[in-house]
């Protein structure tokens, strides 16, 4: 199997900056190779109608492009995986989020698993494919929101965010007043964030090209989760790397 990724580093330090933010970037670690293929995966995704709802091209990526299936179990992304929720996981979802030109972003949320239950972690991992400015289809995001385990958070603007969810908020281990922070990442950029963090998208610039961008999610076993999207026939599939990882618990 072919590596997706170039050599990086992701030991206790980064680890620790990681829980302390709420996410972690790994700035051009996807190799030219990846960045191709999942360039023309994503792009098969894009293309695909949407003729059911319920059960959309973007929201089961995997289970309409082989490749997207491939990585799954793919060991460098178990293995950095493992690094941030040890050993014993499951895999979760695998969504595309495609953003063309024009596209208008998303509005700040979070995402639940284990509210009440540190122990268990949920970690997304994003691929941002051809990167992106702040400005243009750009991730913000919140840094400290991560530790309030706060799976309710929503707002439709920056605005809206600092004057309701994140009034009188502080980190809970530093005691800094929260603050949004927009980024912005070079192509083949890999990015960790723990499930409860904040986030949003700004909109991507009329003209713009697509901002190719997939995210897998694992997560350690142990209650049900609202965003494990998997057909039960994809649940029994036999996908290579992926033994034990795809059932619920």
């Amino acid at each position: 199997m072919d590596d997706i990724f170039k050599r990086y580093t992701f030991g206790a330090a980064e680890k620790a900056e990681l829980d302390h933010v709420g996410h972690y970037a790994l700035p051009g670690l996807l190799t030219e190779n990846a960045q191709a293929r999942l360039t023309e995966a994503l792009a098969h995704i894009l293309s695909l109608p949407r003729d059911d709802e319920a059960y959309l091209p973007s929201r089961f990526a995997a289970e309409f492009n082989e490749y997207l299936e491939g990585l799954i179990g793919h060991p460098q992304l178990l293995q950095l995986v493992r690094k941030v929720l040890g050993e014993e996981i499951r895999y979760d979802h695998c969504v595309a989020l495609n953003r063309p030109g024009g596209n208008a972003g998303s509005h700040w949320h979070s995402h639940e698993y284990g509210n009440d239950n540190p122990a268990l972690g949920f970690v997304r991992v994003f691929f941002y494919v051809n990167g992106f400015a702040a400005d243009d289809g750009g991730l913000k995001v919140v840094p400290g929101s991560h530790l309030y385990r706060d799976a309710g958070i929503s707002a439709g603007s920056d605005r809206e965010l600092e004057e309701g969810w994140m009034a009188g908020k502080v980190h809970l281990k530093t005691g800094k007043e929260l603050q949004i922070e927009e980024l912005s990442v070079p192509k083949g950029t890999v990015i960790l964030m723990w499930t409860h963090a904040a986030h949003g998208v700004n909109a991507r610039k009329e003209g713009s090209d697509t901002r190719w961008c997939v995210v897998y999610a694992y997560r350690n076993p142990g209650e049900e989760s609202r965003a494990r999207w998997m057909s039960k026939g994809f649940e029994q599939k036999q996908i290579v790397g992926a033994e034990g990882l795809m059932s619920l618990y």
